[in-house]
């Protein structure tokens, strides 16, 4: 069994700054791709950015400048440093994974967390 836990969101005022974290735990060989979501009220999800397993990044233009993703492959984690919050930015922030549930990698499961709630507001 395979799972990905975030942490890290809250409430912030405009300007502020906050970092989510997600932590792959379980039968984890080996992390492929790693994404963040949003979802806000009322509106479909939305890919935010995305990280590689070699370390190449994209990100929603939305974000860009603004938002940071990382990883720490030893630790089978990935980040996103949020600067310059907007109310706008207010949504469940979900991650992603594609993770090899093998010794062989011969199984690849994609896995989402259960949300973390960030709010931007004063």
């Amino acid at each position: 069994q395979v799972q990905l836990v975030e942490s890290g969101g809250g409430l912030v005022q405009p300007g502020g700054s906050l970092k989510l974290s997600c932590a792959a735990s379980g039968s984890v060989f080996s992390v492929n791709f790693m994404r963040w979501y949003r979802q806000a009220p009322g509106k479909e999800r939305e890919l935010v950015a995305s990280i590689t397993s070699g370390g190449s990044t994209n990100y929603a233009d939305s974000v860009k400048d603004r938002f940071t993703i990382s990883r720490n492959d030893a630790k089978n984690t990935v980040y996103l440093q949020m600067n310059s919050l907007r109310p706008d930015d207010t949504a469940v922030y979900y991650c992603y994974a594609d993770i090899g549930v093998t010794r062989w990698l011969d199984k690849y499961l994609e896995v989402w967390g259960q949300g973390t709630l960030v709010t931007v507001s004063f």
